[in-house]
């Protein structure tokens, strides 16, 4: 199984320094849904994976967030395309579980779970939490800079030359063509 995993807030819609609460606060990067169509096209199954603790802040419950993965599905559909699978971690940064990132935890759970080749399945993410979290499961990171705190070159490279684009249309065209 060919899968491509994203992180979902600064790679596939706007993030916000006050959270995505509801489907109405989801807006679509430009680019990201199409891109997202050409992987899946191309045969990858594309998972996201990201942390969530709104839902530990009380800042959504689970049916705001089932209601934010609905209208991005809703909006994939329009090009014939899908997220195969959400995973995501609940909890507050203070908790100290292994599923959220920068840990590889969730990762490595979804990777045993759905037999994944772990070298050769790209991670893509907008923060240095995601690259350490993908170097931990021992996938292959890239990053965007279509977050709220855009990675720069110099601090991709100090964690091992992890890749830097744009935008997750510029990540998917060069996983595409590797």
């Amino acid at each position: 199984m060919r899968a491509l995993l994203l992180d979902r807030d600064g790679v596939i819609n706007r993030d916000s320094p006050h959270y995505i609460r509801s489907a109405d606060d989801w807006q679509a990067l430009p680019g990201s849904l199409e891109a997202i169509a050409r992987a899946q096209h191309a045969g990858y199954h594309v998972i996201v994976v990201s942390n969530q603790s709104g839902l530990a802040r009380g800042y959504f419950d689970m049916h705001a967030l089932n209601g934010i993965h609905l209208r991005l599905q809703r909006e994939l559909e329009q090009l014939g395309a899908r997220i195969e699978a959400f995973f995501f971690c609940p909890h507050g940064p203070d908790e100290g579980c292994d599923c959220r990132k920068p840990r590889g935890g969730l990762i490595e759970t979804l990777a045993a779970r759905l037999g994944l080749d772990r070298p050769s399945t790209p991670f893509i993410g907008d923060r240095l939490s995601d690259a350490r979290a993908g170097l931990a499961a021992g996938v292959r990171p890239l990053l965007v800079r279509s977050g709220l705190e855009p990675v720069t070159a110099e601090a991709a490279r100090a964690l091992g030359d992890v890749p830097v684009y744009a935008d997750l249309a510029a990540a998917v065209e060069d996983v595409l063509c590797s």
